[in-house]
């Protein structure tokens, strides 16, 4: 199921770099959760019953959802110039933020091997984007900055109530986001063409089943073996990439991309099982 849901949300991202040709990310994350807000619901009541309807703190959810808007928008609009497996492998050090986050903010023990994975994820990052070279590209931090934002997101649901089930964060992060998101769309909207509304249908399916999948994934198996999975976007971004784009990332970011994995399940590893040094 964890697979399924990483493929799903693969399939979101390579959907996303199509429409942002011709579409704002804006335009296209507020279609995105208007089209997926009454699967949300219908989705929420099944799983949660009526009750996972109502917040208790929706204030932590607009939040949240402002965070959500965020990150969407850096990391399609990095899909304009980068391949998507590029994208999606820098996108792979929120893990790493969280741990940096928790241990200097949040004044959580974090040890020194695994501060020194977090610094070999950051090196990993610099092996892809290369920076003084003629291969640095400056969009190439948009996704680096979506994955802090997308850590602290993670590290806010800790402000929701904790009353409320994974069903109802899920929901209001895709209503907040819908609504936050309906103020500022009418400046950069742009006419759906009726061919492309297919593909808008399409990632609000694709973006809402990954997240479902993921989510009970996480209920149906311990974390430490379910979290790991997350990695596999890389074989599918790579893929539809070359299939779609005939995209082909070269050595470096091959190399970098496997030093940020290797450093971000080392982290996972030692948060779930091994003693914290």
């Amino acid at each position: 199921m964890m697979c399924a849901g990483v493929a799903c949300l693969s399939a979101n991202d390579a959907l996303a770099k199509f429409l942002v040709q011709d579409y704002s990310p804006l335009q296209i994350l507020f279609l995105r959760n208007l089209i997926a807000l009454p699967f949300a619901i219908v989705l929420t009541v099944k799983m949660g019953g009526r009750g996972a309807l109502i917040s208790h703190r929706p204030a932590a959810h607009f939040f949240r959802g402002f965070l959500w808007i965020v990150a969407t928008i850096m990391f399609f609009t990095s899909f304009i110039h980068l391949d998507l497996a590029e994208a999606t492998a820098l996108i792979f050090v929120a893990p790493l933020f969280i741990t940096a986050i928790s241990a200097i903010f949040l004044s959580e023990h974090v040890g020194k091997r695994r501060w020194l994975a977090v610094i070999a994820g950051f090196v990993g990052v610099l092996i892809v984007i290369r920076p003084g070279t003629e291969a640095f590209q400056m969009v190439s931090l948009l996704p680096v900055s979506t994955a802090f934002i997308y850590a602290v997101l993670m590290l806010s649901a800790r402000w929701v109530d904790s009353r409320e089930s994974i069903w109802t964060m899920l929901l209001y992060l895709t209503g907040a986001s819908a609504l936050l998101s309906a103020f500022a769309v009418p400046f950069v909207w742009q006419p759906v063409r009726l061919e492309d509304l297919w593909f808008f249908v399409a990632i609000a399916l694709f973006g809402t089943a990954g997240m479902t999948m993921m989510t009970q994934a996480f209920r149906l198996a311990p974390a430490a073996l379910v979290a790991p999975l997350d990695y596999t976007g890389i074989v599918w971004a790579t893929s539809l990439g070359w299939l779609i784009w005939s995209e082909i990332p070269d050595r470096a970011a091959f190399l970098g991309a496997g030093v940020i994995i290797a450093s971000g399940l080392y982290i996972i590893w030692r948060e779930r099982g091994a003693p914290k040094l």
